[in-house]
């Protein structure tokens, strides 16, 4: 499953904030922060539908995070 979703990860010192607790989600094979976007994207894929946890692991790092 493809996930999108507008934050306010704005540069590569926040990239590497978040990396940690996204990485060692088990449910996300894979993710980036197109931070060229004006709504700075986080794309992530996911092996099954549970979004939640992408959601609070990005609020937990001090992020905004909104699907879109």
């Amino acid at each position: 499953m493809k996930a999108v979703y507008k934050t306010n990860i704005n540069c590569s010192g926040c990239v590497a904030s978040v990396s940690p607790g996204l990485n060692k989600l088990d449910n996300v094979d894979e993710w980036k922060v197109d931070l060229e976007h004006p709504d700075r994207l986080l794309h992530v894929e996911l092996d099954d539908d549970n979004t939640a946890v992408v959601e609070q692991t990005v609020k937990e790092a001090g992020f905004e995070i909104e699907s879109v």
